[in-house]
């Protein structure tokens, strides 16, 4: 019997903030899909962005291929994803709430629903599943339905912030301690709660229609949150997703999985567990179905992201290409114009400004506020992380063993110099294939011309 899947996507959380992976929401109900299922820890995406993301997980396919490399692009137009892959298989396959991809005859989904971004919207969003769960049941078909909720992107505005005090939050390493940082957590792990409620309404229904013992059921937190150094980035903060799947009898429960992941894997994964077959060439992600089902199978030996600063809101002609590539340990990041260019988008225009004009006294966002602290308390370690934001080193390597934030370049250090040479190999070879071993020439080609 062909399992039903349902998969919830969060839209701009970071991975280490949710429950099963030590952070600080409250996902009670995440938790328990994880005590029934398999985690999946190094799950990472192409590009920290909304729309490169969502072509990646639904096609199977890297953002080099379908071309979906800025924020705000769409995919080649011959490119496939679930709904032709799980139709000819007898499949429903819908998408409720948040698109951001496209053209549409890539992406045919059906049109659940949208959801409310600025209120909270679980009740439409349950009430749309559970109409589109009793519409494949009638149809006498399994269903693919991908529930895209807008819970936890800015801005912030419903869930229940009292559950937390800002001044009781831990902060990571590489943040500054504000109070708008401080006061933007705390909204963002509110809105997290809010999704992670929606996940438990949506388990609640498929239990009340039996549907429990056959749908396979995905958690997905997308890219990490915008603030600095998450989305738009290339740092694990911004590339690492948090995966959760649970299938009763056919995913272990209570497991971990610590195995490489691409986000393309998803869609070869769904197509796979439905029964299909996984033609050679078809994606460029790889079913993971085994490791679904408990196994301990290397799939990839390297992780590859990237980032085109081009095209965001403030900084449309801005650009700052950077490429990486990670493995179980290590992280190599490039940025090809570093001393050239500074990084910017819509978080660190103000910040940036304040740098270059001296300006700034009320009204800071979060980075803004990283600016005004440091020029009111000057310290060695804050000035550091204020000239992160914008500016970064050519070359970059990290190790994530020691080093979870990234904070420590390890690239002068001749002892690592073996490391550099086999991922920086490895990283071009990548590029190569794709046409992009001259990055700054990709994302030129990519800037939208002004009318």
């Amino acid at each position: 019997m062909r399992p039903n899947i349902l998969l919830l996507l969060g839209d701009d959380i970071d991975r280490d903030s949710l429950g099963p992976w030590g952070g600080q929401a409250h996902t009670p109900h995440l938790d328990q899909l994880a005590a029934d299922g398999m985690r999946f820890d190094r799950v990472y995406a192409n590009v920290a962005m909304c729309g490169p993301f969502r072509q990646e997980l639904y096609s199977g396919c890297s953002a080099w291929r379908t071309r979906a490399l800025p924020n705000h692009s769409h995919s080649k137009p011959n490119t496939k994803s679930l709904p032709h892959y799980l139709r000819p298989l007898g499949y429903m396959v819908g998408l409720l709430g948040k698109s951001h991809v496209g053209p549409s005859q890539a992406y045919p989904f059906d049109k659940v629903g949208s959801l409310p971004m600025r209120e909270d919207a679980n009740p439409k969003a349950v009430e749309l599943a559970h109409a589109y769960f009793t519409k494949a049941r009638n149809a006498g078909k399994p269903f693919c339905l991908v529930v895209a909720a807008h819970d936890a992107h800015g801005p912030y505005t419903h869930g229940d912030v009292n559950r937390y005090q800002p001044e009781a939050l831990r902060l990571p390493k590489d943040a500054v301690d504000t109070r708008e940082y401080r006061n933007n957590f705390a909204k963002h792990l509110a809105e997290v709660t809010n999704l992670d409620a929606l996940l438990g309404d949506l388990r609640a229904v498929l239990s009340e229609e039996g549907l429990t013992d056959n749908t396979l059921v995905v958690f997905s937190s997308e890219q990490g949150n915008s603030l600095p150094f998450a989305k738009w980035t290339c740092f694990d903060d911004g590339l690492a997703s948090g995966l959760v799947a649970a299938l009763p009898g056919v995913v272990p429960a209570g497991k971990s999985c610590d195995q490489l992941f691409w986000i393309s894997d998803v869609a070869p994964t769904f197509l796979e567990a439905a029964g299909g077959s996984v033609n050679q060439g078809q994606f460029d992600g790889k079913s993971q179905w085994a490791n679904f089902k408990g196994a301990d199978e290397t799939v990839h030996e390297y992780a590859y992201g990237a980032f085109l600063n081009c095209n965001i809101i403030d900084n449309r002609d801005r650009i700052f290409p950077i490429r990486s590539i990670r493995d179980g340990r290590f992280t190599l990041i490039w940025s090809p114009r570093a001393g050239s260019e500074v990084t910017s988008n819509t978080t660190l225009t103000q910040a940036l400004k304040w740098i270059e004009t001296g300006e700034g006294e009320a009204g800071a966002n979060v980075a803004a506020s990283w600016v005004a602290k440091q020029r009111d308390s000057p310290s060695s370690r804050r000035d550091k992380l204020v000239k992160r934001l914008h500016h970064r080193p050519e070359w970059a390597l990290y190790d994530r063993k020691h080093d979870p934030e990234e904070l420590d370049n390890l690239i002068e250090h001749p002892e690592w110099t073996s490391v550099r040479k086999r991922m920086e190999g490895a990283l071009m070879q990548w590029l190569k294939r794709w046409g992009d071993a001259d990055p700054i020439a990709t994302e030129r080609s990519f800037l939208k011309k002004k009318r």
